[in-house]
C-alpha cells in the first residue's frame, strides 16, 4: 500500500532542506569573501591555514556531489574537438535553465519591487567574471591562455576604469539603491558563486571552470537583453543599464571565440579535456536554472 504524505509534511520537509542549503551555502560564501580578499601576511596564518582547510573539504564534497548529478549527461559528451564544440553549442538551447519563463515575465510584467529584489539576488550571487577568468588562465597552454586574456582584457574595460564590466553592475545598484547582502540572498544564488569560486579557486577543477564560463558566456546574451528590456520598461537610466545593453551583444562575440580558441584547441591537444569541460557547463547551467526556479517561486510567477 502507497503511504500518502500531507502537503504540511513536504512543506516541512522543504523548508528544513533550504534552511540546511542556506546555512551552509551563507558561511561557504562568507568564507570566499575573506579567502579572496588580499593581505598583508598574519600571524595566526596556521590556524587560519587549518581553517581554511575544512572549508575547502566541505567545499569539496558540495562540488563532487554536483558532479555526479551532471556525470551521465556529461558523459555524452564527444571527444573528437569538432564534435565537442558542437555538442556544447547546442546546449544553448537545450541545456538546464534555457528558455526560462522567469525572463520574459521580467521584461513585460515585472514590478519594480520584484525587479529590485531580483537585481538584488543577481548581485550577491555575481563571483566576479574577470577574477575567475584570471584564477581559471593559470598554466593553460598559449592558444586557450590568449583567449583568456583578451577576454579578461574586454573585461577590463581594456584598460579604462570607465569600460571596466564589473564597476558596470554596480551602477544599476546604485540607481535602485539596492543593497546585497549574503545574509539576504537565496541560497540558490549563493550556491552558483560558491560553485564558480570553487572551480576557479581549485587546479583540480580548472578544465570544469574552462566549461562553466564558456556557457555563461554563450548563454548570457539571451537573458540580459530581456533583463535589459525589463529595467528600460520601468524607467532606469541607460547609464545604469550599460552592463546589461553591453553584455547582450559582446558575449556572442566572445562565446564564439571562447569555443573556437580555447574548447576546440584544448579538447583537439586532449580528448580526455571534453569530459570535464562538459561537466563545468553542466553544473553552471543546473545552478542557473535552480535560481530560476526559486526566483519564480518567490516572485509568483
Amino acid at each position: 500500500m502507497m503511504m500518502s504524505v500531507s502537503h504540511n509534511t513536504v512543506s516541512a520537509f522543504n523548508q528544513a532542506n533550504s534552511a540546511f542549503h542556506g546555512e551552509f551555502h551563507r558561511k561557504l560564501a562568507t568564507f570566499n569573501q575573506q579567502r579572496l580578499q588580499p593581505g598583508f601576511g598574519s600571524p595566526s596564518w596556521q590556524a587560519d591555514l587549518a581553517m581554511e582547510s575544512k572549508f575547502r573539504i566541505m567545499e569539496g564534497h558540495f562540488v563532487e556531489k554536483q558532479r555526479a548529478g551532471v556525470a551521465a549527461l556529461a558523459a555524452e559528451a564527444p571527444r573528437s574537438a569538432d564534435a565537442f564544440v558542437e555538442w556544447f553549442e547546442g546546449l544553448r538551447e537545450s541545456g538546464p535553465g534555457q528558455g526560462d519563463a522567469l525572463f520574459p515575465w521580467l521584461a513585460s510584467t515585472a514590478s519594480m519591487t520584484d525587479m529590485r529584489w531580483f537585481i538584488t539576488q543577481e548581485i550577491a550571487g555575481e563571483a566576479g567574471f574577470d577574477d575567475l577568468v584570471a584564477m581559471t588562465q593559470v598554466k593553460f597552454p598559449v592558444q586557450a591562455k590568449l583567449e583568456l586574456a583578451r577576454n579578461y582584457w574586454d573585461e577590463m574595460g581594456r584598460g579604462s576604469a570607465g569600460g571596466m564590466h564589473g564597476p558596470m553592475l554596480d551602477k544599476v545598484a546604485q540607481e535602485l539603491k539596492l543593497e546585497p547582502s549574503i545574509e539576504n540572498t537565496v541560497w540558490e544564488a549563493l550556491a552558483l558563486a560558491n560553485t564558480m569560486v570553487a572551480l576557479a579557486a581549485n587546479r583540480r577543477y580548472a578544465y570544469h571552470a574552462v566549461g562553466a564560463l564558456g556557457v555563461i558566456e554563450m548563454t548570457a546574451p539571451g537573458r540580459v537583453s530581456q533583463i535589459n528590456a525589463g529595467l528600460k520598461r520601468l524607467g532606469v537610466s541607460a547609464e545604469a543599464r550599460s552592463y546589461f545593453q553591453l553584455h547582450a551583444g559582446l558575449d556572442i562575440k566572445h562565446s564564439a571565440a571562447w569555443n573556437r580558441e580555447i574548447l576546440h584547441s584544448l579538447v583537439l591537444a586532449n580528448p580526455l579535456a571534453a569530459r570535464p569541460i562538459a561537466e563545468g557547463a553542466l553544473l553552471r547551467l543546473t545552478c542557473g536554472a535552480r535560481c530560476f526556479e526559486r526566483y519564480r517561486l518567490e516572485l509568483e510567477v
